[in-house]
């Protein structure tokens, strides 16, 4: 059984003018702000560049942990449709060394009027906070942690993909590359929960406001980025599935990815209101300042509009099953969903480092749009090197006949 995808000149053209588009945004940003005497419109041009390309790493990561966790618990419903993840995983490298440089850059060679606006931590001289905080949050650390972070999570992605293709061409009812993949899972699994669910997300989004804390903070970037990876899985199948290809995939596997956008919306939710609830029962002043100017500063717009979009939409559109089983509704889904929650990145970022000078135009969606069609040609191009079928799996026949309850 052979399946083999062919890119579309249309989404082609697509994503190559999603990159220009995002190319120009970034050449007139660099021109225009960077040229700029205005503190924040240099602090801005950095930040957008560091919310986006860490966004799109995370999602992008997602798609390794999805097949990891799928291969530990032997999983047959993913097999339909893995080779997705797998393009996508497999390119984590490219927005692992993007946002490799631009963090990098932040920490070590960003400097407006002799300060960091970003991360204040990289000068902790006179900062009691700070300077007690630096046996963790200091340059060295910071470079190191994101270089090996970036580095394994590149290799796992690149790992998995060639062991699927491995399968292939393994003897027939072969299991030995299955099990190959059910050992690396474990090993990915470990990677992750020690980067993704606990330092990374510390050292690159949390630390910009490094005065303040919490230890759901991981988990709960966890949660976004997981959901958002499951909505682009669904487009990238959707898409695949409207061009004719992926028999295979049935009503039932979307139904299944359609399951994990609505469940891990609410745990999303979950972990964001824990994490506000806690802060707020305490009223420490020192904690609650990080959320009085998202919630009723000049980012409460954004505030409850994240909240909206990724927290009431779900739960009122997708928890129906017709709605889970619907084309229309979970592409729908699947778009507000990935906006919602780089939104959400939005306002982890820019409240630290630029108070009420925030703005939300075309920098900052001509960058998204940028990413978006890098990551649109890097995994069509990717999907159109192998066959759409892992024949061969030892669960290709469970996926096949696959229902979901």
């Amino acid at each position: 059984m052979n399946e083999r995808f062919e890119f579309p000149a249309r989404i082609k053209k697509t994503s190559i003018a999603l990159m220009v588009i995002g190319l120009l945004v970034l050449i007139i940003g660099g021109v225009t702000m960077l040229g700029s005497s205005d503190h924040n419109a240099q602090t801005r041009f950095w930040l957008v560049l560091l919310q986006t390309s860490v966004f799109f790493l995370l999602v992008t990561v997602a798609s390794v942990f999805i097949q990891a966790a799928a291969s530990l618990a032997q999983g047959g419903w993913l097999v339909a449709y893995k080779r997705v993840p797998e393009a996508i995983g497999a390119n984590v490298w490219v927005f692992g060394l993007i946002a490799g440089i631009v963090l990098m850059y932040i920490a070590f060679g960003f400097n407006v009027g002799g300060h960091n606006p970003i991360y204040h931590w990289v000068h902790p001289e006179g900062d009691a906070v700070l300077e007690g905080k630096s046996a963790f949050l200091n340059k060295g650390m910071f470079a190191g942690f994101t270089i090996v972070t970036i580095a394994l999570w590149a290799f796992f992605g690149r790992k998995f993909r060639a062991l699927s293709l491995a399968q292939e061409k393994a003897p027939k009812n072969s299991t030995k590359i299955y099990w190959t993949m059910f050992k690396w899972s474990a090993g990915f699994l470990l990677v992750y929960a020690l980067t993704q669910m606990s330092t990374t997300p510390w050292m690159w989004i949390m630390s910009i406001d490094a005065h303040w804390y919490s230890t759901m903070f991981s988990w709960y970037t966890f949660a976004s980025a997981f959901v958002s990876g499951m909505a682009i899985i669904m487009l990238f199948v959707l898409t695949i599935k409207n061009q004719g290809q992926f028999e295979l995939v049935s009503k039932e596997h979307i139904h299944d990815i359609g399951k994990f956008m609505f469940a891990f919306s609410i745990f999303w939710t979950y972990v964001w209101f824990d994490q506000y609830m806690l802060i707020w029962y305490s009223n420490i002043p020192e904690e609650t300042t990080y959320f009085k100017i998202r919630q009723q500063g000049p980012y409460s717009l954004i505030w409850y509009a994240v909240f909206i979009i990724n927290f009431c939409m779900p739960v009122l559109i997708l928890m129906s099953r017709p709605s889970k089983r619907n084309y229309f509704t979970v592409t729908f889904m699947a778009m507000a969903i990935i906006f919602g929650h780089w939104l959400d990145f939005y306002i982890m970022t820019m409240p630290g480092p630029l108070g009420a000078n925030w703005q939300l135009n075309w920098y900052e969606l001509g960058i998204f749009a940028g990413f978006a069609g890098l990551l649109m040609f890097l995994v069509y191009t990717t999907l159109s090197k192998a066959s759409l079928v892992p024949a061969n799996h030892p669960l290709l026949k469970e996926a096949i006949l696959h229902e979901s309850p």
